[in-house]
């Protein structure tokens, strides 16, 4: 398996495929993590890529099941984004994506538990942008 650390691929691919990714782990990816989300499409329509993915996010952001959680998990998130150096989409990218994975584990499994699920997270993750990339012809 390749590398797990998805910021290293994230500037290679266009905003095009950005766009599918964040859409893919918003609204496929996050119902793991019991995050129920429909975007308000009106506030999509006729957007750039780049502009979509910030309004896609923006509006995923506002959706709290539990507002405890999502504050720690968007502190975690957004401190490792930050970290990796990225700028413009792919930051917003990568940082929904830790988003997501790091929200998966359900209250009340153990250390080990949770770092399995985020594990398998990180490994979907990883292979949908490996097809985005094969879809786009981006090679990694």
């Amino acid at each position: 398996m390749s590398d797990l650390e998805l910021h290293k691929y994230l500037p290679k691919l266009p905003e095009a495929a950005l766009q599918e990714f964040a859409e893919w782990c918003i609204l496929t990816q996050a119902k793991a993590a019991g995050i129920e989300f429909t975007p308000d499409s009106t506030k999509l329509e006729n957007l750039v890529p780049n502009e979509y993915i910030w309004q896609l996010i923006d509006q995923f952001m506002k959706v709290k099941p539990d507002p405890i959680k999502a504050g720690l998990v968007s502190t975690i998130a957004g401190q490792e984004a930050d970290s990796h150096g990225l700028i413009g989409s792919a930051i917003m990218v990568d940082f929904v994506a830790l988003y997501v994975k790091y929200s998966i584990p359900e209250n009340g499994t153990t250390p080990e538990e949770a770092k399995t699920l985020i594990t398998e997270a990180a490994i979907q993750q990883y292979e949908k942008l490996s097809e985005l990339a094969d879809k786009y012809n981006v090679k990694f």
